[in-house]
């Protein structure tokens, strides 16, 4: 169940707001053409459970600059 995977990926993610995030921008990057979403995420949070998504090597936020699009 996804409960259990969520409850997982909490132990190396404390913040669930910060897991929220993070696994929605990890989705949207691993999403394959033609599968099931709810399958992605469920790989998301089962790789999340097993691995630290966020390296101690990343405690200091880098700044990432993002070009907006606008439209014509």
């Amino acid at each position: 169940m996804r409960s259990d995977l969520i409850f997982g990926a909490l132990t190396h993610v404390t913040n669930r707001y910060e897991l929220c995030q993070l696994a929605s921008k990890a989705t949207r990057k691993l999403h394959k053409p033609n599968t099931r979403l709810q399958d992605t995420t469920n790989e998301v949070l089962d790789r999340f459970k097993d691995t630290v998504p966020m390296g101690e090597s990343e405690a200091v936020v880098e700044k990432v600059h993002v070009q907006e699009r606008r439209a014509a």
